[in-house]
This record gives structure tokens, sequence and C-alpha cells, in this order.
């Protein structure tokens, strides 16, 4: 344990990169953040015998390019190819959905429905959605900001992208606006650490996550954050 301690935490400690950008996965402020990636963040270095640093972002690319700058050791983020080449990724351990809102008034009913021409999509650059998009889209158009929300209703466009529990909350206090039921995408959220780590270490980690999977874990710190609608991911 003590080689995959040292390759993991270099500098002595674990150095864990923190997404508040979804409420799903972590919940609070950067001083005193919550949720499930901070609780499987403190297990990782309660193993390995190390402290823990928190360092925490308000989105998932921010959180992204903290791992590969080399100023995180640890992330927690959706597995999507553009990053599965810099990030080593475990299976996951949380299964979310990707779901769109629309004006109450849009003629839009379904996800095949959205990619159409003249079709603008707001989202959160950077995001897993906004990552899946880019690369499924055939006909409609991305709108990317730090906020996608914003984006639909400031520029008054055709649909909005996002993680169904907020999109949920977004759509209920706004009149004007309705959520297509139907997921888009399933979004499937891991652990992950460069791909520069040692075999032994990214295998510690992907047992570990089966092991907190089935342990139940993950499940009741989902419960304990207010997210019992997140499914914890089946084996990997």
């Amino acid at each position: 344990m003590k080689i995959i301690s040292r390759d993991l935490a270099p500098t002595g400690t674990l150095r864990a990169s923190i997404n508040l950008g979804n409420p799903v996965l972590a919940q609070g402020t950067a001083t005193a953040p919550t949720g499930v990636t901070v609780d499987i963040a403190h297990e990782v270095g309660a193993r390995l015998g190390v402290p823990v640093e928190l360092v925490c972002f308000d989105a998932a690319r921010k959180s992204f390019d903290a791992m590969t700058a080399g100023r995180a050791d640890l992330c927690f983020l959706a597995v999507e190819p553009a990053r599965a080449a810099e990030v080593a990724f475990t299976a996951p351990y949380v299964v979310i959905e990707g779901v769109f809102a629309v004006p109450v008034d849009s003629p839009l009913t379904t996800p095949a429905d959205v990619d159409r021409p003249g079709v603008r999509i707001g989202v959160n650059r950077g995001s897993a959605y906004d990552l899946y998009l880019s690369r499924t889209l055939e006909h409609a158009t991305l709108v990317r900001g730090e906020d996608g929300t914003a984006e639909f209703l400031g520029g008054g466009l055709e649909a909005v992208a996002g993680v169904r529990q907020p999109m949920t909350e977004f759509v209920a206090a706004r009149p004007g606006v309705r959520l297509i039921g139907e997921r888009f995408m399933q979004i499937q959220q891991a652990v992950g650490t460069t791909r520069t780590r040692l075999p032994e270490t990214v295998a510690f980690l992907r047992d570990l996550v089966e092991e907190l999977k089935a342990s139940g874990f993950v499940a009741d710190s989902l419960l304990r954050a207010g997210q019992p609608d997140a499914a914890v991911a089946p084996p990997g």
C-alpha cells in the first residue's frame, strides 16, 4: 500500500478535485464541501493513510483541467472519450441522466425532436453532456457558457441540457419552462486519476469503487446528501 500511496499522493496529501457544479455529487461550499465525492475522497485517503485536501471547482471542465495540470491527484467525472484519453477511470459509482428543458409552448417533446436544424441548446461548457452532444448531434447547435440555463433564458434558446435533478428544480421554479422527461443520455460518474499512475494504483481505485458500491457506502452517502434519486451504478 505504501507504493500506491506514494504514487497516488506524491506530495504526502491526497488532493481530490471536487466539482461543486454538479449538486448530485457535491454540495456545500468550497470551504466546507459535502456529498458522495467528498466521502469517497476521504475513504481513499483513509485506506492509504494520508490526509486529504479537497480542491473545489464550480464546473467539471475546471476539475478536469486541475487533474491534467497536476494540481489534483484524484477526480470525480463522467466517463467520456475526450477525457479518457488522459484520465484512467474506474467503473462508474453513480449513474445519472441528462435531460432537456424547453419553453412550455415548444413543439419539441422528445430528445430526437431537439436535434433539428435551427434548434439552439444551452449547455455548461465542458460538461459531460456538452461533450456527449458535441459528438452526437447532427442538426442542432450548442450554445456554450458558464451556465447553460442562463444562456437559455438570456438568449431565448429553444432548449437547455442538464442533469435531471437540478433541471427538475430549474423547471419547477419557472412556469414558462417544461422538462422533456425522456433522457437523452446516461451519465456514468466515475473516479479517475492520470494515466501516468502505476497499474496497481489504478487497480486499487477500481477495486475500492466496487467495494464501496457493494457495501452500501455509496448508497448511504447519497441518502445523507439528500440525493435518493441518484442510482448507484451496477457492478463494474
